[in-house]
C-alpha cells in the first residue's frame, strides 16, 4: 500500500493510528466526529505535506460515520486516491469518479462503509483566484475527467513520495513553488468539465439530511428516552416510511441501527472519559436500561466489553497521575 512505502521526515508529516482512540484527539482538533462501524478492523493513517500556499494532507480513513466541518476560506479540494472508494454524502453515493471542490465553511455528514484512501488540498487565501470557485461560499461534488484525475492523483503521490525521501528541497521555496505549480495546474485540468456533469451536493438529498439532523438532535436532547419509530416521525411531521428512508438514505442503515449505534458511541465515550461511574450508572444515562441487552450489543460493536472499556480509562487516569 502506498503508506507503508513512506517514511517520515521534516518535510512529511506521517501518523499511522492502531486503535479508534489514539486517533479521536487527532480529529478533535479538526472539528471532526467520527463513529467507527468496524471497531475489529479498525486502522488508519495521515500523511500531511506543507506547500508555499497548499497544504496537502493524504487520508486512510476507516469504515465510519463522519461528521466534520471544513473551512477552507482559500478552497479545498477532496480527491479519491484509489480506484474504489465508497462512500455517501446526505444519501448521494460518491465513488472514485469524483471530486469534491468547496470553498469557505461547510457543515458535511459522510458515511464510509470501508477503508478509504483520499487528499484533501487546501489552498491559503492568498492563492491567486484560478476561476475555480463561482462564489466565495459553494460546494461541489463533479465527476472528473479520467486522464485528468489519474494525472493529480500521481502529482499527490510524488509530491509526498519526494517529501519523504528528498525533504531538503522543500526548504528551498523556489523548488517548493516549482512543485505546487505543477499540481495547481493539474487541478486546472480537473476543473474543466461539462458543467452538465456537476452534482449539486447541497441540495441532493436535502430533504433526508434535515430529517436525519432532527435525528441526531432529539437523541442528544433526550439521552435516556425511550423512542418509539411512530413517536419520532409524529414529532417531525413526516410518515414512519419517509423518516426510516431518509436514515437509511444518508446513515446506511435502519433508524433503529442508527439510534442504537448512537448511544452506544455516546456510552463508551462516557465511560472513556469516567473514572469513577458505573457501568450500569453510563448505559442508563444514555438510554439503556435492560443491562444484558446493552452490555451484549456493546461486545458486538467495540469487541470489548464495557466493564473492559471503564477498567482501560480508569488505568489510563492513574498512568497520568
Amino acid at each position: 500500500m502506498f503508506f507503508d512505502a513512506l517514511a517520515p521526515s521534516s518535510a512529511l508529516q506521517l501518523t499511522r493510528f492502531t486503535d479508534v482512540d489514539a486517533f479521536r484527539p487527532a480529529e478533535s482538533l479538526e472539528d471532526s466526529r467520527s463513529i467507527p462501524l468496524d471497531v475489529a478492523n479498525f486502522t488508519a493513517a495521515r500523511a500531511i505535506v506543507n506547500l508555499p500556499a497548499c497544504r496537502i494532507i493524504v487520508a486512510r480513513s476507516f469504515a465510519r460515520i463522519l461528521e466534520t466541518t471544513y473551512r477552507a476560506p482559500g478552497g479545498m479540494v477532496i480527491l479519491p486516491m484509489s480506484d474504489n472508494l465508497r462512500a455517501s454524502s446526505s444519501g448521494m453515493d460518491i465513488d472514485s469518479r469524483f471530486f469534491i471542490a468547496l470553498r469557505g465553511s461547510h457543515h458535511c455528514h459522510f458515511v464510509e462503509p470501508q477503508i478509504n484512501h483520499h487528499a484533501l488540498m487546501i489552498f491559503s487565501p492568498t492563492l491567486r483566484d484560478r476561476g475555480w470557485f463561482d462564489r466565495a461560499d459553494s460546494l461541489w461534488v463533479r465527476i472528473a475527467d479520467p486522464a485528468a484525475h489519474l494525472h493529480a492523483r500521481q502529482l499527490v503521490q510524488d509530491i509526498l513520495r519526494t517529501a519523504a525521501v528528498e525533504p531538503r528541497m522543500f526548504e528551498t521555496r523556489e523548488v517548493a513553488a516549482h512543485l505546487q505549480e505543477g499540481l495547481l495546474l493539474a487541478l486546472d485540468d480537473l476543473f474543466q468539465i461539462d458543467p452538465l456533469s456537476e452534482r449539486s451536493a447541497p441540495s441532493a438529498g436535502a430533504r433526508s439530511a434535515k430529517l436525519v439532523q432532527q435525528v441526531d438532535d432529539y437523541v442528544s436532547a433526550y439521552p435516556t428516552a425511550p423512542i418509539y419509530t411512530a413517536d419520532l416521525a409524529g414529532e417531525f411531521g413526516v410518515s414512519v416510511r419517509t423518516l426510516s428512508g431518509a436514515v437509511s438514505k444518508v446513515r446506511g442503515m435502519s433508524l433503529h441501527q442508527y439510534i442504537r449505534l448512537k448511544r452506544l458511541w455516546a456510552t463508551r465515550m462516557q465511560l472513556l472519559r469516567s473514572g469513577s461511574a458505573s457501568v450500569g450508572t453510563c448505559a442508563r444515562a444514555h438510554g439503556f436500561h435492560h443491562l444484558g441487552e446493552f452490555a451484549a450489543a456493546y461486545r458486538a460493536t467495540f469487541h470489548e466489553t464495557p466493564s473492559e472499556t471503564l477498567a482501560r480509562a480508569r488505568q489510563t487516569g492513574l498512568s497520568a497521575n
